[in-house]
């Protein structure tokens, strides 16, 4: 039998474990515990399942199991995308519950949510004012002289049997009754310690009726409350009443239960214990009244007959802060028609409240009822209280801290506008305010406007340009010198000249009723190194908008170097050691040519400048708007750095200072190249080919290209290695052609549509035949 009992409960608890595993929660019923009991089950037994079937606890066994078996290598990490979809979720969750929550009669919830429970708990002491009765376990513990442990089921007579005492009735009796009962009966046949407990409840059946969810008879643990039962049925359903819950003992009302009480003051006393046969019955509401607007728990209520606006507030929680609480809006539908009232604020106590009614909280008016402002040239802008002590606009000045120095003294304005929302200006004199020979009132939403200074006209600025180490525009200040100038750009570069600055100030007269031609007064100085202080009375002080120039010094230069390699003995760069040096006298300083030197196809490039790139971008935007087949696409060119200088280097070595030896400029690069036995031909050939040089004539190499394209410009004309271009010339019937040598290049050209020499052509011409660099030197040389 015993062990019958213990696989029951076994399979019991084990129905509740497989139960959990499935849908995460299960709520243990009290129908649930007794059967376990009946079955044998122990309280230690029963709290044990009960805790396994709990989600806290079953997370928490599945997370000591998972460190159990993967130690402190399983990590839970969650992304921050996730983390933020999660917290998104709940938001819209909250706002869902919140809002059905709103639609719902406050109280009804807290037996309805599934994350509520009211199940009567069983880990508790025994509390003395439990009635036992007919099968309640009693444990009797005896120790002293002697030791004894007696438990005990009460018999359906009420009684229990203790070997050597005898029957003992303790049905009835509260546990602390029955201890005295007990203690005395025991002391009759032996000294010693008595205590006596509960142990197993008893069951009891309690009748629920009326507008609950479900209706009937529910069997319970002898220490349930009204609210267990209630929670059991399933709770209040869409009619019942939260504020009258009765229980009938004995064809006896002997409470009625206020839900409210409990939620909104914390009373628990109605909520009594049960006890066999009670009769519960849930009536009907009263009247359901919502309210809503500026009030704290925005809900509808269950108000019994007789009931206040008042009353409805308070179970609203009270007002909100921006509520205006003067007077409140109640819809009423009882009669014919719906009727709006108005309800003043010392009427809320005696307003009685009928079922489905609608109260409305409105807000406060968004205007201030005594405000003004001041803003502009005082200490402390801002709003202020508009009251005895700042009713006229110097008391407003001076609440303000007063004037800050900076304002505009001859005018201020106030700004003042009327219930029809018209605004006025209303002017005043700064001066004769603060001075007291004049005041004005103010009225309520009054705007003070004391200008500053600084606001009513332009910033005032000075310019620095030249040779400073951080040219720039900043802030005037009164008393600058150009020597306090000077040290706010942070002093004189290298090569900034100490003996011309000059100083261009503007031409102001206001008052001036002619032209004048003069746009500007100019003024130069000299200034020592040191930034030393001038004398007061000689120092020149610079006003605003003045433009301070500091001039480059006619004595400083910067290094200037060009660059020789190839076939020459000392390769690198030179500095330029003076202005005007020339080609032969860098080759000279190199030591001279190797003998496997070419010198006929010695070159030189020359860097652009940056008044050479605007020229050449210039040219070729222009170019671009052509749209024949001689445009340039500016989108597809990239200027180059340097372009090619078409020299004769062995006629500048062999007489110096002539056309042919040019006066060298910074960043030059000659090179001397070695003997070169090929001629390139290309453009509008069949075939662009590289071929041996062999004395022939242009003919005969483009022949070796092919011949001419059908669409040639049959005027071919030749690149030399030294950057030097000619081309044929002569007539349809007699042509001469330039000559060919070793490492040139032999051109021919596409036939153009447009005529003339122009620089579209040349443009044109070049871009589709030459190198970009070829290009470039056309644009300049022609632009000079």
């Amino acid at each position: 039998m015993n062990s019958t009992r213990k696989s029951g409960y076994a399979l019991l608890i084990g129905a509740l474990l497989m139960l959990t595993g499935a849908s995460g929660q299960v709520v243990v019923t009290p129908g649930m515990v007794q059967q376990a009991k009946a079955m044998g089950a122990s309280d230690a037994q029963i709290n044990a399942a009960m805790h396994a079937t709990s989600p806290s606890s079953s997370q928490s066994s599945r997370a000591d199991t998972s460190a159990d078996t993967g130690g402190n290598e399983v990590r839970r990490e969650a992304s921050a995308d996730q983390r933020q979809a999660s917290e998104d979720k709940t938001a819209v969750q909250r706002r869902s519950v919140d809002s059905l929550t709103r639609n719902t009669v406050f109280g009804q919830e807290i037996f309805s949510t599934k994350n509520l429970t009211f199940a009567p708990s069983y880990n508790m002491a025994t509390p003395p004012s439990y009635v036992l009765g007919p099968g309640d376990e009693v444990i009797i513990e005896v120790w002293g002289e002697a030791e004894s442990r007696v438990q005990e089921k009460i018999s359906p007579e009420g009684s229990i049997n203790i070997q050597g005492v005898g029957p003992i009735n303790l049905a009835g009796l509260t546990v602390a009754e029955a201890q005295k009962r007990v203690e005395s009966r025991i002391h009759e046949i032996m000294n010693g310690q008595v205590k006596v407990s509960l142990g197993q409840i008893r069951s009891i059946k309690v009748n629920i009726s009326g507008e609950v969810v479900t209706p009937g008879t529910y069997t319970l643990p002898s220490l349930a409350t009204l609210f267990n039962a209630i929670y059991s049925a399933g709770g209040v359903n869409g009619i019942g009443s939260l504020r009258h819950i009765q229980v009938f003992r004995n064809s006896k009302q002997i409470a009625d239960l206020d839900v409210y009480d409990y939620l909104i003051n914390g009373k628990y006393e109605t909520n009594i214990r049960l006890e066999d046969n009670d009769m519960i019955i849930v009536p009907p509401y009263d009247n359901h009244v919502t309210i809503g607007g500026k009030i704290k728990r925005e809900r509808i209520y269950d108000m019994k007959d007789g009931e206040t606006l008042a009353r409805l507030i308070d179970f609203g929680g009270g007002f909100t802060g921006d509520a205006y609480s003067d007077n409140v809006t109640v819809h009423r539908k009882s009669g014919r028609m719906l009727t709006i009232l108005t309800v003043d604020k010392a009427d809320f106590g005696t307003f009685e409240l009928l079922d489905g009614d609608s109260v409305s909280i409105g807000k406060v008016l968004p205007m201030y009822a005594n405000m003004v402002a001041i803003e502009g040239a005082v200490w402390r802008p801002g709003e202020y209280e508009f009251s005895e002590k700042i009713a006229t606009l110097s008391q407003l000045i001076a609440k303000a801290e007063g004037l800050k120095g900076s304002e505009f003294a001859s005018r201020g304005q106030i700004t003042r506008v009327d219930m029809a929302n018209n605004y006025t200006v209303i002017p005043f004199d700064v001066r004769e305010i603060v001075g007291g020979q004049t005041d004005i009132a103010l009225q309520n939403l009054d705007r003070v406007y004391i200008p500053n200074i600084y606001d009513l006209r332009e910033e005032y600025t000075v310019t620095v340009k030249g040779e400073v180490n951080n040219p720039h525009t900043f802030t005037f200040r009164k008393g600058m010198t150009v020597e306090d100038v000077v040290l706010i750009c942070g002093g004189l570069r290298e090569s900034a000249s100490l003996a011309k600055i000059e100083v261009a100030r503007r031409i102001k007269d206001p008052q001036s009723t002619s032209y004048s031609p003069k746009i500007a007064e100019n003024y130069s100085f000299e200034i020592s190194e040191d930034l030393k202080i001038a004398p007061e009375d000689s120092r020149f002080l610079i006003e605003p908008f003045d433009e301070i120039y500091i001039r480059r010094s006619p004595g400083y230069s910067e290094q200037q170097s060009v660059a020789i390699t190839g076939e020459i003995l000392f390769g690198g760069e030179y500095v330029l050691a003076s202005a005007g040096e020339r080609l032969s006298d860098i080759i000279k300083k190199a030591g001279g040519f190797t003998p496997e030197a070419y010198v006929v196809g010695a070159s030189v490039q020359r860097r652009l400048t940056a008044d050479d790139r605007a020229k050449v971008a210039a040219v070729m935007a222009i170019a671009n708007t052509n749209k024949g087949k001689d445009s340039v696409s500016t989108q597809s060119v990239e200027i180059p750095d340097y372009y090619p200088v078409g020299i004769d280097v062995m006629a500048a070595v062999k007489n110096p200072g002539s056309n042919d030896d040019i006066i060298l400029q910074d960043g030059d690069r000659i090179f001397i190249p070695k003997f070169n036995s090929t001629v390139r031909v290309s453009g509008a050939v069949l075939y662009q080919n590289t071929v041996v040089y062999d004395r022939s004539k242009v003919k005969d190499y483009i022949y070796q290209a092919g011949g001419y394209k059908q669409e040639a410009r049959r005027r071919p004309f030749v690149v030399y290695m030294n950057g030097k271009v000619a081309a044929t010339r002569g007539g349809f019937l007699c042509k001469r052609y330039p000559k060919v040598e070793p490492g040139c290049q032999v051109i021919v050209p596409m036939k153009q549509e447009r005529k003339g020499n122009g620089l579209a052509n040349v443009m044109g011409m070049m871009s589709s035949t030459a190198s970009l660099a070829a290009m470039v030197a056309s644009i300049i040389n022609l632009s000079k």
